[in-house]
């Protein structure tokens, strides 16, 4: 059976960007300015800053979100109630090709690993009241959100690096939720950072593949495929 994680934290997201860090320089023509460090799946927890009184619920709200759009493209963000629970559809839980490296840690994150371990996958969900989101305008607060992860103040260079992905929606095997990606490497090693914010809700997730050797861009299309962005 998959398990959904909920979404567990009022998590600092400039946490993420101080601990376990990797060294890899961005790729292609990628300005200089824009850190060169990207969090590590096998780094240390970030630490949450919320009292437990400030965490979201562990269940969806009683009220639920009613009709909700049929794609989740950056524009049909905007459509969403305040009261939507957003949270990953764990796909790789009983995948065979998968293993867990971090289980879920309370704070909105864990890691998967491939078996053969060339890749993992870091995915993290919760709430962004530390990025300076646009509202209305899921694409730029996406970028902000990069920014953030990343500890780089110039959004600019981010939106120029980026370019847009996609999750799947509800269920595996589509490409409805767009999202900002940014790519790195170093050599034979390669990482993918996939954010997608919703200004909506005021709540955000990430994933991040990391791969030695293999491919990558093979393996986040199947983490896409496989974890499903799920909307109530």
């Amino acid at each position: 059976m998959t398990r959904i994680p909920q979404v567990s934290s009022l998590l600092r997201l400039t946490a993420v960007s101080v601990v376990a860090l990797a060294v890899l320089p961005l790729s292609g023509c990628l300005y200089a300015q824009i850190p060169a460090n990207v969090p590590s799946g096998d780094g240390p927890d970030p630490v949450p800053t919320a009292s437990p009184s400030a965490l979201p619920s562990d269940e969806p709200s009683e009220n639920p979100a009613g009709d909700l759009p049929s794609s989740m493209s950056f524009a049909d963000g905007a459509a969403l109630p305040s009261t939507a629970y957003i949270q990953w559809g764990d796909g790789l839980i009983v995948d065979e090709g998968w293993k867990s490296v971090k289980p879920d840690d309370g704070n909105g994150g864990w890691t998967y690993g491939t078996v053969d371990d060339t890749c993992t996958a870091q995915f993290w969900q919760g709430l962004i009241p530390d990025v300076p989101t646009v509202p209305g305008d899921d694409s730029a607060s996406s970028d902000a959100m990069l920014a953030v992860i990343l500890g780089e103040s110039d959004v600019a260079a981010i939106s120029t690096a980026a370019t847009t992905g996609a999750f799947s929606y509800q269920i595996g095997g589509n490409a409805e939720v767009e999202n900002r990606r940014i790519v790195g490497d170093a050599g034979d090693r390669r990482w993918i950072m996939a954010a997608r914010a919703f200004t909506a809700t005021g709540v955000g997730l990430y994933t991040i593949v990391d791969c030695t050797g293999g491919d990558i861009e093979a393996t986040i299309a199947e983490v896409a495929e496989k974890n499903a962005v799920v909307i109530q």
